[in-house]
């Protein structure tokens, strides 16, 4: 699971190991990560009952991984990504789909946790690259060694 961070970044304000635990999410994290996600959609509102049906399919994916970031007992971050196989890399691939940490924990190693936790993950499927589609903190990522890479197109189907 998570690493603990260095001590550079404890004097700093991110939380330790022993603060913050990196887990797969279970069916009792709903609530809460509902409404984080509720805080992420900015094109799409998500629907509590739409969120009910696509949970438990999500779990028992085994190309999904649906992760938490739980501190102080609650859950402060989500990050759901998926590996699929590709033509073109010579085999799997990794994509993060949504990742989002609760507004008023951000900058405290949360989203780093989760991205790291999904890169073991998709190294350990076969994955060759993790991408996402984001316009938000570029600097963050790439601080953990993401590059711009390409135009996200997309058409929304009514």
């Amino acid at each position: 699971m998570f690493a603990p961070p260095a001590r550079e970044d404890l004097l700093s304000g991110v939380m330790t190991a022993d603060d913050l635990l990196i887990r797969r999410a279970e069916k009792a994290d709903a609530d809460e990560v509902f409404a984080l996600a509720r805080d992420f959609g900015l094109t799409f509102r998500p629907e509590r009952e739409a969120f009910d049906a696509a949970l438990p399919e999500l779990l028992a994916n085994d190309s999904a991984l649906l992760l938490v970031a739980v501190a102080e007992g609650r859950v402060r971050g989500y990050l759901l990504g998926f590996t699929h196989l590709t033509l073109f890399a010579n085999g799997p691939v990794a994509w993060v789909e949504e990742a989002m940490v609760q507004s008023g924990s951000r900058r405290q190693g949360i989203g780093r946790a989760l991205l790291e936790e999904f890169e073991q993950w998709a190294r350990s499927r076969g994955a060759r690259y993790v991408a996402m589609a984001t316009r938000r903190a570029p600097e963050f990522y790439h601080a953990l060694g993401y590059e711009a890479s390409a135009t996200f197109f997309r058409k929304v189907l009514r």
